[in-house]
């Protein structure tokens, strides 16, 4: 078994096979071999050495007088010769077979069962380590083009081969032979030789994973990416936002006069990209998602349908609206909004006074009910470290803090004006104060209290020298004048 053993290192320090698999494979080979020379593999039984050295196949035999099935069975004193005298009749006995002793066709089987198997293992491996790889970026060679698909030389002996289908191809780009592709992977399929990895060129996440690799502030996760919309061929819209207020996220991804996105443009064969800013205020964002057209004002026409009206002068309307509306088609799956795009002209004759709020605009777009904000940390874009220092001074309500800043008490080592004013601007933005029903009655009852009490307790003077008098008196008691008290017919 010579050759086995080192048909089995080769495998395993060579070809990569783990240890287990190679065990299986040899076991199942050397089973069909045998089975193919006695009819059964029953009571055959293969064992390893414990290096994995070398294997060997035995058939477990039933001592017995007076064989009846020579395969299973052996007579009580051939098994003597072979095993000693202490073996009795109904014990059992493992005889060494020796493989060479099969056969042809057996062998045969057994060779055709190993290849089998190795393939088979060879594919599982393959298979697990490429379905961890979908997602990511892989580059090939064109090779050859079938009802439209294109196939990619990946390498790895043929055993990995690459389909870059019709549906995810880009619409603009052609490719000749040996033209280096790089594409996406979306999904890993098993062939008769290996696998198939099924490409796309116009899967968006193409895009994501191209500008992670140019972009270090997205690769560290200080840029991050919202949302990405794309006609593969035509036009990409992205939408990024900054996790640091000193970081501005377009700059970063355009890079020093454009270099960054000029890569990645290149990548995707001179395909347009805006880049613009995400804003948690829909209009905001939907002005951003028109770009590169200029857009003068926006309007939340119904919030609960999701409908806008971006209004921009007469030599942007046909940039908003882009090459068979494809701008502002993009723009609508961008924002997920349905944007209607009019000049100031055409707007003029528009109805606002029924529009819905901004502000249920903004619940929408988050898709969340938007919980009552009670304290400074709250704040959507609160800078977390000032919040921080606010409330281990005794200021973490927004109460407290308007009360503080408006009277200018607020002294805080770390917190500069401008810090102070970056919050009372968002609680103006986002807090609404409620006046208190129940305080509000409570003060109106007070107040008119004091009213009634304040007629019950008139006061009254003298006429002649002015001290005060009652109602139940007919002389002032300081000069002695008489008097009467008469109601007023009125």
């Amino acid at each position: 078994m010579s050759e086995m053993a080192e048909a089995i290192r080769q495998l395993i320090s060579e070809k990569g096979y783990s240890e287990d698999s190679v065990r299986q494979t040899i076991e199942r080979a050397l089973k069909a071999a045998y089975k193919r020379t006695y009819g059964t593999d029953e009571n055959a039984i293969v064992k390893f050495n414990d290096d994995m050295s070398d294997v060997s196949i035995y058939s477990r035999k039933v001592i017995i007088d007076g064989v009846y099935d020579p395969v299973k069975e052996i007579e009580l004193e051939e098994a003597r010769k072979l095993a000693g005298d202490s073996v009795e009749e109904g014990d059992e006995i493992d005889i060494l077979e020796d493989p060479k002793s099969f056969c042809r066709s057996a062998v045969a089987t057994g060779k055709q069962t190993a290849h089998q198997g190795l393939n088979e293992t060879y594919k599982n491996s393959l298979m697990n380590d490429y379905r961890d790889k979908i997602g990511e970026i892989i580059i090939g060679y064109y090779q050859r083009e079938k009802n439209g698909n294109i196939y990619l030389d990946l390498g790895n002996a043929g055993k990995v081969e690459g389909v870059l289908p019709v549906k995810y191809q880009s619409k603009l780009e052609v490719y000749e032979k040996n033209d280096r592709i790089k594409a996406l992977i979306v999904d890993v399929k098993p062939t008769n030789s290996g696998i198939q990895l099924v490409l796309s060129r116009s899967d968006p996440k193409l895009v994501s994973s191209i500008l992670e690799k140019e972009v270090p502030e997205i690769a560290d996760g200080t840029v991050e990416i919202q949302k990405i919309v794309r006609d593969a061929g035509y036009r990409t819209k992205i939408a990024v936002y900054s996790k640091r207020e000193e970081v501005d996220p377009v700059g970063a991804c355009v890079g020093l006069k454009g270099v960054r996105i000029q890569n990645v443009i290149r990548e995707l064969l001179n395909e347009k990209i805006d880049v613009l800013r995400w804003d948690s205020n829909p209009a905001e964002f939907i002005k951003n998602a028109l770009s590169p057209a200029q857009v003068e004002r926006v309007v939340i026409m119904d919030a609960e349908k999701r409908q806008a009206l971006a209004i921009v002068e007469d030599s942007q309307f046909s940039l908003a609206i882009g090459k068979q509306g494809q701008n502002v088609r993009l723009a609508n799956r961008l924002c997920d909004w349905n944007i209607d795009v009019k000049t100031v002209e055409q707007a003029e004759d528009i109805d606002f006074s029924n529009v819905n709020t901004v502000q249920t605009a903004r619940n929408l777009f988050n898709d969340e009910q938007i919980d009552e904000i009670t304290t400074v940390a709250e704040l959507p874009g609160v800078n977390s470290e000032v919040a921080q220092l606010l409330k281990e001074n005794g200021i973490e309500e927004i109460q407290d803090f308007v009360e503080a800043y408006d009277n200018g008490s607020i002294k805080i080592d770390g917190v500069n004006e401008e810090e102070l004013d970056k919050i009372n601007k968002l609680i103006n933005e986002n807090v609404e104060f409620v006046e208190d029903e129940t305080e509000t009655s409570a003060d109106e009852d007070s107040t008119s209290t004091k009213e009634e009490n304040t007629q019950d307790e008139e006061e009254y003077f003298c006429p002649e020298c002015g001290a005060k008098i009652t109602l139940d008196m007919t002389h002032c008691p300081n000069c002695g004048v008489e008097f009467e008290f008469t109601e007023d017919e009125e």
